[in-house]
């Protein structure tokens, strides 16, 4: 069972490319191009590090998919919670769209979040 077919995203091979230079113009907005948006996940604490940080994620995905997808790619067990947390000091409601937050709290054409197995921040 590979994690790729199960998951709700896919890593990024390129830190940038000539069409995220130009992500915050109106003319991708309407050709509807960037349907897909990259999300930096980074590890807090004791909690194992993703090898793959940087993901290609699709704007209607909620929090809770997204961590429901990092809990399986760490292997965490059942009883184990993983947190998501904006900016270091909030967590986002589960049901909350991922690009609802990139367009409130991205920057540099990517949203940051971290992810913890312990509550961190808020």
């Amino acid at each position: 069972m590979s994690d790729n077919a199960e998951s709700p995203t896919e890593p990024q091979k390129e830190e940038s490319s000539p069409q995220n230079v130009a992500s915050d113009s109106g003319d991708t907005a309407k050709t509807g191009e960037r349907k897909k948006i990259d999300v930096l996940l980074k590890a807090v604490g004791d909690t194992p590090i993703m090898k793959t940080k940087k993901w290609a994620v699709e704007r209607e995905r909620t929090i809770q998919s997204l961590a429901q997808f990092i809990s399986r790619f760490l292997k965490l067990e059942p009883n184990e919670q993983l947190f998501i947390y904006i900016n270091q000091s909030f967590a986002p409601s589960p049901d909350q769209e991922v690009g609802v937050l990139f367009d409130c709290f991205g920057s540099d054409g990517k949203l940051v979040l971290h992810y913890c197995k312990s509550q961190a921040w808020g």
